[in-house]
């Protein structure tokens, strides 16, 4: 279970009182619609990750996202791979600044920057995630900083950043060309944006009712407004003005015998993995269950559990079937020019 803080919340700096509100408050949100959510997209996110951060980083430490995994690589492994190829193809050296679009709690950020050298700033509407990032990244604290703001709306001037990154953040955005278009707005002229997106593949049968039910268990376990086809991530960078470099799905890259979702099967079992696997995320979910009902823990806290495991559910179901992927990465350029 995630450790108790001094308030005696185990989420976030929310008080037990404020926990079952927060998780019936985010339900309510996914209940209305999808109009209504990509309205309130900024509530449904910080409510989501005032829930769910503990939890991330007790399974899944401080960097919470996929890779292609080659065969006997560690899952750790794979996602510091997965975070230097994003290096390599933004050439990030130091002196460079960079924008971390959606930072999480920064572990991809200080990785980077040891690495590099380059100086981070990492954007994120979720202050307790803030929090956690300074942590995270307190190694190389002269290199990073954060700013409290939401990325549709990036509180900086036009043209100041050499380059820009998210890794797998963009799927929040409620209306991905206006993202793009301010990861535009801020990139100096010739620079380039890079990212791994959450997607639909061309396998998405929106008539297939397994597919759809996917879909919507994937939109409702990770605070999402909607899943983006691999085309409209396109067709959203070419309307913001950007030049598409590359962009391919990483996920068939990938090992047959460790295919980017393995973390949550449950095949890699050891000691660490054991809060991803779905008998440590059923085991997790019984003691939280006993511990609301011994009032050990806040009541609404096995709800939290029970979400993130519909979306793990989901999420290897997606993978399984080919629907799905979390990696679809692209790198576009901001051009020297109009003309250019």
């Amino acid at each position: 279970m995630p450790s108790k803080r001094s308030n005696s919340s185990y989420l976030a700096d929310l008080t037990p009182d404020e926990i079952k509100s927060v998780v019936d408050q985010y339900t309510g949100l996914h209940e209305a619609g999808s109009d209504r959510k990509k309205e309130r997209y900024e509530s449904l996110v910080n409510h989501y990750y005032d829930l769910v951060t503990d939890f991330y980083e007790f399974g899944w430490g401080s960097s919470f996202h996929f890779a292609p995994r080659r065969r006997g690589e560690s899952f750790k492994a794979s996602q510091l791979r997965h975070q230097l190829f994003l290096a390599e193809r933004l050439s990030l050296q130091p002196g460079m600044q960079v924008l971390d679009v959606g930072c999480g709690v920064g572990g991809p950020m200080a990785a980077l920057a040891s690495h590099s050298g380059a100086n981070f700033v990492g954007i994120n509407n979720n202050a307790y995630q803030i929090e956690r990032a300074n942590k995270h990244t307190r190694n190389v604290k002269s290199l990073c900083r954060f700013i409290h703001g939401d990325y549709m709306r990036i509180p900086e001037e036009d043209d100041r950043y050499d380059a820009a990154f998210a890794i797998e953040s963009m799927p929040h955005a409620p209306d991905k060309a206006a993202a793009f278009l301010e990861v535009f707005r801020v990139l100096r002229p010739g620079a380039c944006f890079a990212a791994y997106d959450w997607c639909l593949t061309d396998i998405f049968d929106p008539e297939n009712a397994d597919h759809q039910r996917i879909r919507n268990d994937i939109i409702v376990g990770d605070a999402l407004p909607d899943i983006a086809l691999t085309g409209e991530v396109c067709h959203a960078l070419r309307t913001a003005g950007f030049e598409i470099l590359e962009a391919r799905d990483l996920a068939p890259e990938s090992h047959p015998e460790t295919p980017w979702y393995r973390a949550l099967q449950g095949r890699d079992f050891t000691l660490k993995s054991i809060p991803r696997t779905p008998l440590g995320r059923a085991m997790t979910n019984l003691v939280l269950r006993a511990g609301e009902r011994l009032r050990m823990v806040p009541q609404g806290t096995r709800a939290v559990s029970t979400i993130l495991n519909t979306g793990a559910d989901a999420l290897v179901e997606g993978g399984e079937s080919g629907v799905f992927t979390p990696m679809f990465f692209f790198l576009a350029r901001k051009p020297l020019s109009s003309g250019d």
